[in-house]
């Protein structure tokens, strides 16, 4: 499995471009995508957390919230619902997490519903409640053939064939990428004018950055003045850090200033190959700086449409340390 996200000791604040979502409704509401038939809606909810939860079936029960994943490549649920479900137990599977891997029990789900064409067995692996701070995780494994739509003004995201006609509006900008293991991986952006790889990761609360950028840009004259905090693994396993704010990064032409950033030494970096060049893994409080984004895994493209106050460039999302902000 591929990366699970963290707890942080930071309240994150949103982005001007964002809205506060609604609770979703338990059937998963459906609305019209302009330009997409054939979209599937699924109401998307915020918690305090500011994280992204959507409803799912499992076996027909439910819906139960699961956190949508692009960074992870295996879905899991929580070992309490498994329980609670009598799911048959089939094993154990290794993960990969920011802190390390570590090995957990799988169950097999008859059916899980997160649109309307349900996946048959699927394998998950069972992780605490506690630690997701969910039900559990959809990952690339039901979003990878398909392209995701996330519309933060209307609160819903969008699941549609990759063939389905993009969306075209005023504002949007086409990010190319390439897949490694699972992850859309954009290779065309700078943190304060140092090329830096990007791995697109809805998980993640917080950008997460690596040594290798940690050291660019002190040479590059930013203040030394980090701040230390801890990510908690939805394995239960911590790991320290420090943030600071990037005040120009740049992808696919598009700049966010203020970016607040955690550098910590996590192990997606070191599976990925992306130790020793400045590397991020692109969270949400840069992600909902957007009016909307689309990841296609198919196409290997990011659409991103900038919202109309952000021509110049976009203030993305800060986060004010030394408030607990519970699971991301």
């Amino acid at each position: 499995m591929v990366r699970m996200l963290a707890v942080l000791a930071l309240l994150l604040v949103s982005s001007p471009a964002a809205v506060m979502a609604q609770t979703p409704s338990t059937g998963g509401e459906r609305a019209d995508t302009p330009k997409a038939p054939q979209a599937e809606d699924v109401r998307l909810r915020r918690d305090m957390s500011d994280r992204m939860t959507v409803p799912v079936l499992l076996s027909g029960r439910g819906p139960y919230q699961f956190l949508v994943d692009t960074g992870a490549n295996r879905t899991m649920i929580s070992r309490q619902l498994a329980t609670q479900l009598n799911l048959p137990s089939s094993g154990q599977a290794t993960l990969h997490s920011v802190v390390g891997t570590s090995i957990a029990p799988t169950a097999i789900v008859p059916t899980v519903n997160f649109t309307r064409k349900p996946m048959n067995s699927v394998e998950t692996p069972l992780l605490e409640s506690e630690h997701m701070g969910a039900d559990g995780i959809l990952g690339t494994d039901m979003l990878g053939s398909q392209r995701v739509i996330f519309d933060f003004g209307r609160q819903t995201m969008s699941v549609v064939p990759s063939v389905t006609h993009h969306f075209d509006e005023p504002g949007t900008i086409v990010i190319e990428g390439r897949r490694k293991n699972g992850r859309l991986i954009v290779t065309d952006a700078t943190a304060n004018g140092r090329q830096t790889t990007v791995v697109v990761d809805t998980g993640s609360e917080v950008t997460i950055g690596n040594e290798a950028l940690r050291r660019a840009l002190l040479k590059g004259g930013v203040s030394p003045n980090l701040q230390q905090i801890e990510l908690m693994s939805v394995t239960g396993r911590s790991l320290a850090g420090e943030f600071m704010l990037v005040r120009d990064f740049e992808v696919g032409g598009v700049t966010l200033t203020n970016l607040a950033v955690v550098f910590a030494p996590a192990h997606t970096f070191d599976q990925l190959g992306l130790n020793d060049r400045p590397a991020v893994l692109l969270g949400m409080n840069a992600i909902r700086s957007f009016r909307k984004v689309s990841i296609d895994f198919a196409s290997l493209t990011m659409r991103v449409v900038v919202p109309d106050s952000g021509q110049n460039g976009l203030e993305a999302g800060r986060l004010t340390p030394g408030l607990m902000g519970g699971n991301l």
